[in-house]
């Protein structure tokens, strides 16, 4: 028995001396209930949406304001006219348009009854809805309040008008998502395994001692990866298409190559697990582990990023998913072109480059 005691009180040793075991004993389970506890929700706030406001008067001055008071909604911009509405949804960033008609408050006094029209953006059909049903909630509030201690009571009809996916269709949200999840997990692990492959074979040494640079190795490593996660990414889209009938408004030259540049992007940051890396087995847990929460959680394909709390927020913008995915839902769903989405394209080449670049670093390390 003593035997046996001293056997656990070693294991207990054991554990508390090794800092991984420990971490993933009880700083896992904490980071996850915090991640998830902070980023799984289903209320909006600070959901940013734009004005067009035909009539400028009193009344639609207070609806405006009780709008912006509430935690919910954030005005970003008021328009001018009609004809921006789209401009502004295609920006990205506008989620909702709240149209005031003519004479907004004229007619709410004397005809007792006046319409407002909400228009959403539904490529996120939950998301959607939840900003429609969060403005019918303030509108039908203030009517409450309005009404109070008068015989002929006010009645303001919202009209809900969704644009780029008036049905609501849940694939147009899923396939998105989907398809970066897919290229960003099998993408970077593939290639995350490659060098720790080499070190696990012990054919390390033949290209620590072969006349190909750093860099040449890097890319060498990438390249053959590349192709086969274009045919992978072409039959994603294909199945997207003919199956499910996901439509692509915009160029398919342009999706086609802001796929190549996130493929190029994930293999980079997989070739980067991979030299950090010491096994083959911790290459995969750390691409899987730390790829797969963050990409589902932060990339805004399921949650909405602007409902979460500020230091989520921003550790979202260091996630490469997340910009790929406001460029293919632009680009399938929208229609927009290179114009529109600039910025995010710009923000995964540097992504690259930064990847790649850190991946040559370390394997000058280990040359040494």
């Amino acid at each position: 028995m003593k035997r046996f005691t001293g056997f656990i009180k070693k294991e207990f040793y054991h554990i508390f001396r090794d800092r991984r075991s420990l971490f993933i004993l009880f700083g896992m389970p904490i980071a996850q209930i915090l991640l998830f506890g902070f980023a799984i929700t289903n209320e909006i706030n600070n959901v940013d949406i734009a004005i067009l406001d035909h009539s400028k008067d009193a009344t639609t001055e207070e609806i405006i304001n009780k709008i912006s008071a509430s935690k919910y909604f954030s005005i970003k911009q008021m328009i001018g006219r009609e004809a921006e509405i789209e401009t502004a949804f295609k920006n990205g960033k506008i989620k909702a348009v709240l149209n005031f008609e003519n004479d907004f408050g004229k007619k709410l006094v004397k005809e007792s009854k006046v319409t407002i029209q909400i228009i959403t953006d539904a490529t996120d059909p939950n998301t959607a809805n939840s900003i429609t049903n969060y403005l019918n909630a303030i509108l039908q509030n203030y009517q409450q309040s309005e009404n109070r201690g008068i015989q002929i009571e006010y009645q303001i009809i919202p009209k809900t008008r969704m644009v780029y996916n008036p049905e609501l269709k849940s694939v147009f949200m899923f396939v998105p998502g989907v398809m970066t999840i897919i290229l960003m997990l099998v993408s970077a692990m593939m290639t995350s395994i490659s060098i720790t492959r080499e070190k696990e074979l012990g054919t390390m040494e033949i290209l620590l001692v072969s006349p190909l640079k750093p860099f040449q190795v890097i890319v060498g490593k990438v390249v053959p990866y590349i192709f086969l996660s274009i045919i992978n990414a072409a039959v994603i889209v294909l199945l997207s298409i003919f199956l499910f009938g996901m439509p692509v408004q915009g160029s398919l030259f342009l999706l086609g190559a802001e796929s190549v540049l996130f493929i190029i992007t994930s293999l980079a940051l997989g070739i980067l697990i991979s030299t950090i890396a010491e096994t083959q087995q911790s290459a995969m847990m750390i691409s899987l582990m730390g790829l797969m929460l963050p990409v589902i959680l932060l990339s805004g394909f399921i949650f909405p990023i602007t409902s979460m709390p500020e230091p989520l927020q921003i550790i979202s913008h260091i996630i490469p998913a997340k910009w790929f995915i406001i460029i293919i839902k632009g680009i399938m769903l929208k229609g927009i072109g290179m114009s529109f989405i600039w910025k995010e394209t710009l923000i995964l080449i540097a992504m690259t480059v930064f990847f790649i670049g850190l991946s040559v670093k370390k394997y000058k390390i280990r040359l040494e």
